[in-house]
Formats: structure tokens, C-alpha cells, sequence
């Protein structure tokens, strides 16, 4: 029985951040990278069916952004220790462990294990490019295999090839009734939800605003719906991340606007959230956002976007009401 294997090296990382190795980053540039490979396997039909990462956030967050954008989950990705500083015969071993229903599996680690794991593979050494570099950043390793994986042997592989994510086509496919056009992220991008935070302060509805990312204007938690997640749990995630709060969806009728960004136009669902708890200034995941309680009207008056203002108007008024449509 064929089977394939699909070895990719993480994406470029971020070495501004004082971290530690192991939990150090991706830059955006390598977080676009992984997303141009899954984009582009899903497009030639080679989504795996199994995805091996290293524990190290730029390997895991490389398989992530890889996976979701072949159409797969955060939950496809499956992370294994022992693929940390693994060598040639590590990684070995741990393909060799591989349930034999699995007929293509990915890997997602680093180098120099990586590239001496290919020459381990291969017959005879693969070409070196003229830059030196057998495997960069973000680069993907295509191999034919036959029998189990169980029987893996040193040369038993075949190479099909060798793709670098800057070569692949800029821009990603976005599906349409009569073809597709090429946007500047993956499809799944262009849905989100949001949530509406408010409370009940003295009898009267108050709105808890946000700062955006840069603090430029204000805004409401938003962001994209995560593969893998309902719409509600995407946007009481962000409310999380990006506010600092937690809270109950309420039973009103959510609202929904939609917005340009990326180069296209996203479509956005706004839940109305109670807030049951506030985290403390210093224990939030984006502290540098600023949060704010201000009135319906005022939260209208203040965010930037005329479609937004709309909704928390008439989300607003639904909730004085008590009305559920």
C-alpha cells in the first residue's frame, strides 16, 4: 500500500520577544506562510490525515494555521514531545508509529533534524538548491512510501518533491458559485462574531467599549470564527482575549453588519453578552487595550464603523425591551 508523507519545517519566528525557545513566536510572515501550505495542499488535494507538530509554539502554531486553512480544526493537530530537538532516528520512530489507517501523514518540526530525517529517508541525497538551504523556513518535503508504516526503513522513501512557501501563488483561493478569486486570507477569515458586553448598572443598560488593537478607536471584541468552534463560542472567546470578560450569550436576536477588511468584505455576527466578571487590569491577555462603560447611545456615537453603530442601537434596544426578535 502507497502511503505519503508531508515533512514541514515551521514558519519564520519572532526573536523580538524575550522568551524562552520553546514558546518563542511566529512573525506574521511565517504565520501567512503556513497558511499559503495548507491553502495550497487543500487546493492539489493532499490534506493529510494525520498531523504530528513539536510542542514548541512556532511548530504548533505553524501545524494550526496550516491546518485551518486546508478546512481541518485545531483539533486535527496533534502535538508530540518527543519531535522537540528530534533527530533523524526520533523522527524515525515516531512516523514509524503511525496508526496504518493513516494513509498520508504530516509533520511539523525542525531543523537540522529535519533535513538530516530526509537524507535518512532518501536512497541517495537530495539536491541542494543554490542558496544552501534543503529545507527554510516554511518549507514542505513531499515523500512516497511503500507498506506500512510500521516497516519504515532508512531509503525506503521516494521524493515527489520539495515546495518552498514563497513560490506558491500569492493570496489565497476564496470560493464562488461560478470559480474563485484570490483574497489576502483564507476563506474562514471573512466570518466573525462579536459580542455586545453590557450590564445593568442602577436599572439603566450600560456597554462596555474596547480599544482596538492599536487603540486608535473604539470598538467591541470581534474576531474571526474559528474553525471548529459555533459562532457564540468564537465571540465569547475574543470577548476573553481581547476585554478581559466572561459572561452568558443572551436570548435576544443577535444582529449582523458587515465590514471591509483584507481586501474583501467580511460578514459579522454580534452577539448581545451579559458580563458575569471583569479580569483586573494586570491579569488580562491584551492589557494595552483600553475597556470602557459608557451608555447605548454613546457606545454608538464612539465606534468607528456606521454599520456597527447601527446594530449596537438596535441590539440595544432589544435588550431595554426584553424582546427576543
Amino acid at each position: 500500500m502507497s502511503r505519503e508523507l508531508l515533512v514541514l519545517r515551521h514558519g519564520k519566528s519572532d526573536w523580538s520577544k524575550p522568551v524562552s525557545d520553546v514558546e518563542r513566536p511566529l512573525k506574521k510572515r511565517g504565520k501567512l506562510a503556513a497558511q499559503r501550505v495548507g491553502a495550497w495542499l487543500a487546493e492539489q488535494d493532499r490534506v493529510p490525515d494525520r498531523i504530528l507538530a513539536s510542542p514548541a509554539e512556532r511548530a504548533r502554531a505553524t501545524a494550526e494555521k496550516c491546518a485551518k486553512a486546508m478546512g481541518l480544526t485545531q483539533a486535527d493537530v496533534v502535538i508530540e514531545p518527543s519531535l522537540l530537538d528530534a533527530g533523524s532516528e526520533a523522527l524515525a520512530a515516531v512516523v514509524s508509529r503511525c496508526p496504518e489507517a493513516v494513509t498520508r501523514l504530516m509533520v511539523v518540526g525542525h531543523n537540522p533534524g529535519l533535513e538530516a530525517f530526509l537524507d535518512w529517508l532518501l536512497p541517495e541525497p537530495p539536491p541542494v538548491p543554490d542558496d544552501g538551504k534543503l529545507l527554510p523556513t516554511a518549507a514542505l518535503a513531499h515523500f512516497a512510501l511503500d507498506g506500512e508504516w510500521s516497516m519504515l526503513d532508512a531509503g525506503a522513501a521516494r521524493l515527489i518533491e520539495i515546495r518552498r512557501a514563497r513560490t506558491l501563488p500569492e493570496g489565497f483561493p476564496y470560493p464562488f458559485p461560478d470559480g474563485s478569486e484570490r483574497r489576502e486570507r483564507p476563506a474562514y477569515y471573512y466570518t466573525q462574531s462579536a459580542v455586545l458586553p453590557y450590564r445593568w448598572h442602577d436599572g439603566v443598560l450600560e456597554i462596555l467599549l474596547i480599544g482596538s488593537s492599536g487603540n486608535r478607536h473604539w470598538s467591541l471584541p470581534k474576531g474571526i470564527v474559528e474553525p471548529g468552534l459555533s459562532p457564540e463560542d468564537s465571540a465569547l472567546k475574543e470577548a476573553a482575549e481581547e476585554a478581559g470578560i466572561s459572561g452568558t450569550i443572551s436570548a435576544v436576536a443577535p444582529a449582523r453588519y458587515r465590514q471591509a477588511k483584507w481586501g474583501a468584505t467580511c460578514n459579522v455576527e454580534l452577539f448581545a453578552m451579559r458580563v458575569d466578571s471583569e479580569q483586573p487590569e494586570h491579569a488580562r491577555e491584551e492589557p494595552q487595550r483600553s475597556r470602557r462603560w459608557v451608555g447605548p447611545e454613546q457606545a454608538a456615537e464612539l465606534v468607528a464603523s456606521d454599520a456597527l453603530a447601527h446594530e449596537i442601537r438596535a441590539l440595544s434596544a432589544r435588550l431595554a425591551t426584553g424582546s427576543t426578535e
